[in-house]
């Protein structure tokens, strides 16, 4: 090898394990700033039953239009159920947890359900929270960005034939109610009179848990759910001998990629450029 090839060598190497060094860098300054997860230590799991304190319901109306009129034929008021869940870990539990009320305050939403549990460092906060749905949306978005949101989706369902089926439940007992009162004005015998009686309260009672479930779709009571779990935790201190191990093995496996494929770029442009003088010459 002579000189000259010596000093192209040498240019090359130097260029080289400069790339490396620049990779290096620039991977260990990402990571160095990269934003610290909190550990979850008390990720409790929680019963679906805690949250069965109310149910919210809203609703949505639809135009039906024909083909060939500009005038809605029909309106078709959509009842549903819209439920959002989010669970979501802190490293500074009192400062998100004043954050969330006041999403709640800001939103005109109300709280359903509270649970507050744990010892400082390790508490867990749940709450269930009637949205307003025109609000939902928004409050969602503003909501997944407190913490460290380690899950998170939204369901929503019909409840349409629900309501129908109740309301028609209703008119049903009703009129049943309604007969057996005209029955009982006629007179009969005391064991007769004390059975209808019964019957009729057990009818009342019915009809009452009915006006209840009823109640939930009034328009006035319309609300979306978002179920929503705080955990606090505290942040990783990655030692930073790790971020440089960490960095140095991400960028060996990068600068090992980026010279393969550049060696087959290479290779490539040195195939192509013989075949093109092959025919050339030819």
């Amino acid at each position: 090898m002579n000189t000259k090839e010596k000093h192209n060598f040498k240019k090359i190497t130097l260029l080289l394990i400069a790339g490396f060094i620049a990779l290096f860098i620039v991977r260990f300054i990402y990571s160095y700033n990269e934003k610290e997860t909190p550990i979850q230590f008390n990720n409790q799991l929680i019963s679906e039953t805690i949250w069965d304190v109310r149910k919210n319901y809203a609703s949505k109306k639809h135009e039906v239009f024909s083909n060939t009129s500009a005038v809605p034929q029909t309106r078709i008021d959509q009842k549903y159920e819209k439920i959002a869940k989010i669970s979501s870990g802190t490293a500074d539990f009192i400062a998100d947890e004043k954050l969330i009320r006041n999403q709640i305050k800001n939103y005109k939403a109300l709280i359903q359900y509270e649970n507050k549990s744990g010892n400082t460092g390790n508490r867990n906060l749940n709450f269930s929270i009637g949205v307003p749905p025109e609000n939902f949306d928004t409050m969602y978005q503003s909501l997944i960005k407190i913490g460290v949101v380690s899950a998170k989706q939204i369901t929503k369902t019909d409840k349409t034939n629900e309501y129908k089926e109740l309301n028609a439940k209703k008119l049903s007992l009703e009129k049943i109610r309604t007969a057996l009162v005209e029955l009982k004005a006629k007179g009969g015998r005391i064991d007769e009179f004390m059975q209808l009686e019964n019957r009729i309260l057990e009818i009342e009672q019915q009809l009452q848990d009915l006006g209840v479930s009823l109640g939930n779709f009034d328009d006035e009571n319309e609300f979306c759910t978002v179920q929503f779990t705080l955990s606090e935790g505290k942040k990783i201190d990655t030692p930073i001998i790790t971020k440089i191990l960490s960095a140095l093995e991400w960028t060996l496996e990068t600068y090992i990629k980026i010279m393969a494929a550049l060696t087959f770029l290479a290779l490539f442009a040195y195939l192509v450029s013989i075949t093109i003088n092959k025919l050339k010459t030819s």
